[in-house]
């Protein structure tokens, strides 16, 4: 990959600890610790440069590309930390049309999944993520029918979903085929979801899927999107929400991915802004704990139509009343009820900016009526 090749030559340059300056003068170099194994012999420590995994260690990152080599950095989304998960072995890694996808067995966390250098799931603890962004929007409404899917292309939401004997229909909206491919492969207990009958994939582009759609059509929408960078940019901003109430029934529900409130409290901000303007019945943050995701956390947007009231915090379709949706396919890991009311407990900062955000929304509407 250029990321590795580009790497690489910056090893091959210190393996000496000395460099030239512009003057011609030799100067001593820092030599990367990747460099330093490497030049000590010792196989065993897997001393290769990669883009994304240096010295048999993975660490997040980004890629940016000047036109002619592409650079590899701390990721912007959360500047000043980084995980790292040590590696086992590389499975898998190829561009794709949209993002650079690669899959790792890791030491502690199982298979590894990541998209453009960012962790998207572990075989240990996705069920905390998948869990939640299903089950918190689906046992919030009764006897939910028709779910729209957004991303989630390694299937594990599509496997939640199936709980609910309810739901008639299960579209997903995946725009990247290669993410659909490589979880097939090498992550079958979360891609068991796509052979529901009642899953209907379409690849392609969200956002001119739900241009498209009915209106009123779904009970609930869950978007599953990577973080809002790259292909998944739009997927934050005021246009694209407009387009999913439009395709919600009266009181249907989403559930939006919303980041970490340790580190995006202004993007959480932006977003709970935006979806008061939209959405005219209810709009929540919830948590979870997801120990592979930046600060160990991540948030969900819950937000409902204007219609019949839907109280996110107490559900009303609870998953222990649902015949056979504790056992479905596999046993339940992390969500329960307990989880699903707990998960609306806010720390008092974060409690501070969204009520400032209720506030203010409220005080706009007071000066347009």
């Amino acid at each position: 990959m250029e990321g590795g090749a580009g790497r690489g030559l910056e090893c091959q340059r210190t393996m000496d600890g000395r460099e030239n300056d512009a003057n011609g003068s030799s100067k001593t170099m820092v030599i990367p610790s990747c460099c330093l194994k490497a030049r000590a012999s010792q196989p065993e420590l897997d001393a290769k440069c990669h883009s994304t995994v240096v010295s048999g260690w993975f660490s997040e990152s980004r890629s940016s590309s000047d036109g002619t080599v592409k650079k590899y950095f701390n990721n912007p989304m959360w500047p000043g930390e980084a995980h790292s998960l040590k590696v086992e072995n590389i499975l898998f890694k190829e561009n794709s049309k949209y993002q650079e996808v690669l899959v790792f067995q890791s030491q502690a966390y199982g298979r590894v999944l990541v998209l453009d250098g960012i962790v998207q799931l572990t075989e240990k603890d996705e069920c905390a993520y998948q869990e939640m962004i299903a089950h918190l929007p689906l046992c919030s409404i009764e006897s939910p029918k028709n779910v729209l899917v957004v991303g989630g292309g390694d299937g594990g939401v599509l496997r939640e979903i199936a709980r609910h004997s309810s739901v008639e229909l299960i579209d997903i909206c995946e725009i990247d085929q290669m993410v659909i491919d490589v979880s097939k492969k090498f992550f079958p207990d979360l891609a068991i979801g796509f052979e529901d009958p009642r899953v209907h994939l379409h690849v392609g582009d969200a956002v001119e899927f739900l241009r498209h759609a009915h209106e009123g059509k779904y009970d609930a929408i869950i978007v599953d999107s990577s973080d809002p960078v790259g292909p998944a940019q739009e997927l934050v901003e005021k246009p694209f929400f407009e387009t999913i109430a439009r395709a919600l029934r009266p009181g249907g529900v989403l559930c939006n991915m919303a980041e970490s409130m340790w580190l995006h409290t202004h993007l959480i901000q932006d977003m709970i802004s935006i979806c008061r303007e939209i959405f005219k019945g209810s709009v929540h943050y919830a948590w979870a704990s997801v120990p592979t995701y930046p600060s160990g956390i991540i948030g969900f947007l819950l937000c409902s139509t204007e219609g019949p009231p839907v109280d996110f915090v107490h559900p009303i379709n609870p998953i222990e009343k649902l015949e056979g949706a504790l056992e479905h396919r596999r046993q339940l890991k992390f969500y329960n009820s307990e989880i699903h009311r707990a998960a609306f407990a806010l720390p008092s900062f974060v409690k501070r900016e969204v009520e400032a955000l209720r506030n203010c929304s409220t005080s706009l509407q007071e000066v347009h009526v």
